[in-house]
């Protein structure tokens, strides 16, 4: 590789299960160096992590990277949304970081939910009816059961804004990432007063609320541990979804489809979105338009499991037969179950263990395709089960190419079970690690003055191959709508 035609950014992931950085030429977007270190998850009834982990990880990540990283000039990272992240007075963890996929605060949401009037008053207010995942109603969660340590704490942060602290000393965050908080109003664009106090949580305690461009700060002196130069300039970070939404430069309307630990569908809107069903969160992106969204929380992981309990590579999958799977075995958050186990429905004795590996793939990518087309609607019906209409990922002209990024991307699987389900055309963006990528354009944004989307697509991040719409699998989707219908009372239990 020659020398860098520009500056050198760096772009931080800080996920679920590791951190990774990038350095990247900020003129041309190629990735000069890069590196990767891992973070543990308790198991247990919840998910947790030590905030110093990420520290420690991103550190070791960097330093992966070689020289290069110190003569970065500017540094931005994304992290998992949602993450409760409770500092004492002197900046330490109060306990461990209740992680977006701890769904034990589902009742303190239930309660939280009524007593602001119910879903369509949160979706108005917030932009959202909050999930269990949502920080508001894990901080709920924590008062209640330990309020010993929440007495401790004396500042509230999310991921991506603990390690941006760190760098910087100064406590800031995005709109991005605040919108996914549930104490942040879509409607007002500030922190809802109101909620804070229903919650016991002063503005006091919460991270200075940026303007997208705006930058957090410089990298402070006395970091001897990491490796980048003092002075170099952090922008202000974002949630995960919203930094791989810039780095894809994504125009508005243009659907998207995540394939990882949980899956995501979003697109950006010039709207305000406002779902009263609570299937779309109503998340700001980190450029001053809309990010509509849907999670859910079984994905690979969960087709993954299923394959080995069948003892199948997870390639492979058979064609044919009529089981279905809804594969819910985190409880799942799309449609709102937080108390669900998996299903398997459907068996004969000519069903074969390939067919129920692509049955699995089947359910994962219909809830998907379910909440992408109210994604693309933008006004989803109410109506129960509340989170999958009858014809599944109709919302959107069917000419319109789905993109379809993370691991399972990669997947022939994953990919051809998406082509079949939705009927629409795909593309699969060449560019991997999209968070730390549109982290790096929000870097080379607030370095240059550019607009981050428009810097990544400067640098071609969407760009890949391309693959045709076959016929839409509507039997499968009878299937799938007919099983989840009727399966209310033996996924919803406590």
């Amino acid at each position: 590789m020659g020398a860098p035609e520009g500056p050198l950014v760096v772009g931080v992931d800080s996920s679920t299960q590791s951190t990774k950085a990038l350095v990247v030429d900020a003129a041309t977007g190629a990735v000069v160096a890069r590196g990767q270190a891992p973070h543990q998850v308790s198991g247990g009834p919840g998910r947790e992590s030590d905030p110093e982990q990420w520290w420690s990880a991103l550190c070791r990540a960097l330093e992966q990277c070689g020289p290069v990283a110190r003569g970065a000039a500017a540094v931005s990272v994304g992290g998992q949304q949602h993450g409760l992240v409770t500092l004492d007075a002197a900046g330490r963890p109060v306990r461990p970081a209740m992680l977006w996929n701890d769904v034990r605060s589902a009742p303190q949401r239930d309660r939280l939910v009524a007593e602001l009037g119910g879903p369509k008053a949160w979706a108005e207010r917030i932009g959202s009816v909050p999930a269990p995942a949502f920080t508001i109603t894990k901080w709920a969660w924590l008062r209640e059961t330990e309020p010993e340590a929440a007495a401790r704490v004396s500042a509230v942060r999310l991921p991506h804004d603990y390690l941006t602290e760190r760098l910087t000393g100064r406590g800031t965050t995005d709109r991005g990432d605040a919108s996914g908080t549930g104490w942040w109003s879509a409607a007002t664009g500030a922190y809802d007063g109101e909620l804070l106090d229903r919650v016991g949580l002063s503005t006091g305690l919460l991270p200075e609320v940026l303007a997208p461009g705006e930058p957090a700060g410089s990298v402070r002196e006395r970091l001897p541990e990491l490796p980048l130069s003092p002075g170099a300039l952090v922008a202000a970070g974002t949630g995960d979804n919203m930094a791989a939404a810039l780095g894809l430069g994504l125009d508005p309307g243009q659907p998207v489809l995540s394939l990882g630990t949980s899956g995501t569908v979003y697109a950006v809107s010039r709207h305000r979105p406002a779902d009263p069903t609570g299937t779309v969160a109503g998340f700001a992106d980190a450029r001053g338009d809309w990010l509509p969204l849907a999670c859910t929380l079984n994905c690979t992981l969960a087709v993954d499991r299923i394959a080995a309990l069948l003892g199948r590579d997870r390639e492979a999958v058979e064609p044919g037969g009529s089981a279905v799977c809804l594969p819910f075995l985190d409880g799942e958050r799309t449609p709102d179950l937080p108390y669900a186990s998996g299903l398997l429905h459907g068996l004969r004795h000519d069903t074969t263990a390939g067919q129920l590996l692509q049955a699995a793939y089947d359910g994962a990518v219909f809830v998907l395709l379910a909440a992408l087309d109210r994604v693309l609607d933008g006004d989803a019906p109410q109506g129960a089960p509340q989170d999958v209409p009858e014809d599944a990922s109709q919302g959107a002209p069917q000419d319109t190419p789905i993109l379809l990024i993370g691991g399972g991307a990669r997947g022939t699987a994953w990919r051809e079970t998406v082509r079949r389900l939705s009927g629409r055309p795909v593309r699969v963006p060449e560019a991997s690690e999209l968070v730390a990528l549109g982290a790096a354009a929000q870097a080379a944004g607030v370095l240059t003055g550019e607009d981050a989307a428009a810097v990544a697509r400067r640098w071609g991040t969407g760009r890949g191959p391309a693959y045709a719409p076959v016929t839409r699998d509507e039997a499968a989707v009878e299937r799938l709508t007919a099983t989840l219908a009727d399966a209310g009372g033996l996924l919803g239990g406590p």
